[in-house]
């Protein structure tokens, strides 16, 4: 275990501390000099003040993180803190990224392509067959197929993807010491057979109580290159992560369905309300998200081009980054370049000055 788990657990655990205001802090000093810090520097911090600096300094509750220790060695969990390496570099790009989280499982977080589908609990035949289509489709590609567990499509997306070979990831509204619902547990035992994985920012003990869902749809957004909504009505847990998903930047496709379908209804408003491209089938999936293999041959003409440049140490480190998807955001520029932010700026500014790369919206950057 990380010899500083014990403090990044339980700056997760210090009232009034959340994802946002652990970014902030973290943007000062490490999890332990958090702790650590005299209250007259924390509470001079934006974003924290004296009400939280004074939540740090009287936090004494370090058992708890204790035993969360203890229960992360017994059943060989994984803790993903915000600065390590493996923690989704997707998530990085949301500004209420969770400060760490528990997983279980081998597939990759980091993998080149991620998609999540979700949809209505209470699916139609239509929305099964089109779940289970798309994935078949999208096997070739190696695709990662995120959802959260839930009834329904989450179910059936899950399934499909182990079916087809596929590793799946499972975003919990609980902790790992359970599985819910609890009828999904041979589920939950088939993915991590097959490579997939449990995620969740949840301690153990922690009930899959109404509140925590949006939390979990979050990280089923963030973590994802593009969500997929099968079938949904106006409301529900589908169409706040969709909205997430808009709110990242990130790209969001719908299936169409009958407009006299209310359980399609809440995909017709996405596609009408152009909050979501409108999705036929993973043909189109795989060309808008530049997945094809026409891709591939541009990557290959960019990398044909990048010999007829002479580049500086700073640029050749940032081009390795963006080589390995199709846009990076800048935090995560800046957090795995290993330079300094001004140096990030400098090389940035000259590789666009080059054409070599080109910026775009959301503080995204990708190779021209």
């Amino acid at each position: 275990m990380h010899p500083d788990l014990l403090y990044q657990i339980a700056l997760t655990l210090v009232p009034n501390i959340g994802p946002v205001q652990a970014k902030i802090l973290l943007q000062h000093c490490e999890a332990e000099e958090i702790f650590h810090a005299k209250k007259h520097f924390l509470e001079k911090i934006e974003g924290i003040g004296p009400v939280r600096a004074d939540g740090i300094k009287h936090f004494k509750d370090f058992g708890k993180a204790e035993d969360e220790i203890k229960f992360i060695e017994k059943y060989k969990i994984k803790s993903l803190f915000l600065t390590d390496k493996d923690y989704p570099k997707r998530l990085l790009n949301c500004y209420d990224s969770p400060t760490l989280l528990f997983y279980k499982g081998d597939a990759d977080l980091n993998a080149s392509k991620i998609i999540c589908i979700i949809g209505t609990r209470n699916h139609t035949d239509y929305a099964k067959g089109v779940t289970e289509k798309l994935i078949k489709e999208l096997a070739e590609q190696q695709v990662t197929v995120v959802s959260g567990m839930a009834y329904g499509v989450d179910a059936l997306a899950h399934k499909a993807a182990i079916k087809n070979g596929l590793p799946t990831v499972g975003v919990l509204a609980h902790g790992l010491d359970q599985v819910y619902p609890a009828e999904h547990t041979g589920l939950a035992k088939d993915m991590l057979k097959h490579g997939g994985g449990l995620l969740t920012e949840f301690r153990r003990k922690t009930k899959p109580d109404k509140h925590n869902f949006p939390g979990r749809n979050r990280i089923v957004a963030g973590m994802s290159d593009a969500t997929v909504v099968i079938e949904t009505d106006i409301k529900g847990g589908s169409m706040i992560t969709a909205e997430l998903a808009n709110g990242y930047n990130k790209d969001v496709f719908a299936i169409p369905g009958k407009i006299t379908d209310t359980k399609s209804a809440g995909c017709n408003y996405l596609i009408r309300s152009s909050k979501a491209q409108l999705l036929t089938g993973a043909k189109e999936l795989l060309e808008l998200m530049g997945w094809q293999d026409k891709k591939n041959q541009k990557t290959k003409i960019k990398s044909q081009k990048e010999l007829f440049i002479e580049l500086l140490p700073d640029e050749k480190i940032i081009i390795s980054i963006l080589k390995e998807k199709d846009s990076v955001h800048i935090d995560e520029i800046n957090l795995r370049s290993g330079l300094s932010s001004g140096a990030v700026a400098a090389a940035m500014l000259n590789l666009e000055l080059q054409n070599v790369i080109v910026s775009l919206p959301g503080k995204l950057y990708r190779l021209s």
